[in-house]
């Protein structure tokens, strides 16, 4: 089993501090160990945290990001720390949803990501977002995402 390449990470491995904004963020990557094959890669962020851009109040969603890597894969710290400067940023839930699914597809560049932003509600409304690249690749089992749609206490 052959060991990624970490050489140029500058937060794994190191003490940091939580970026103060998702702009101020650095997402980094590491070469993929099996670039030929597809695979699905998950992360759940079950407590991300934003702010409503209108009254700062604070807004909650259980996110699920799915991709099929091409030649990179994030490194899940640096993703972590990308996510928590979410906590004070203002932003309505599509343009954090979105701008997150973005970020990744810069960086990365895979062969499909999606994500599932599943906001807690606000006002009474639940917002839940979904975006993806397109069409997943055949052949690749991609689960659902597992988060029941809203519907509060009865």
């Amino acid at each position: 089993m052959e060991r990624t390449d970490t050489t140029g990470l500058t937060q794994l491995g190191h003490a940091t501090t939580a970026p103060a904004s998702p702009e101020e963020a650095v997402l980094e990557r590491v070469p993929a160990s099996y670039p030929g094959a597809d695979y699905l890669v998950r992360f759940t962020a079950p407590e991300f945290t934003s702010l409503c851009p209108m009254t700062g109040q604070p807004d909650f969603a259980h996110i699920v990001i799915d991709y099929i890597p091409g030649e990179w894969l994030v490194e899940s710290k640096s993703l972590k720390l990308y996510l928590a400067s979410f906590r004070n940023h203002g932003a309505f839930h599509e343009t954090c949803s979105v701008a997150i699914a973005m970020r990744l597809v810069e960086l990365l560049a895979p062969k499909w990501l999606r994500i599932g932003a599943y906001w807690y509600p606000r006002g009474g409304i639940p917002i839940d977002v979904f975006w993806q690249t397109g069409t997943p690749p055949e052949g690749v089992w991609i689960p659902d995402q597992g988060v029941a749609p809203y519907r509060g206490r009865g």
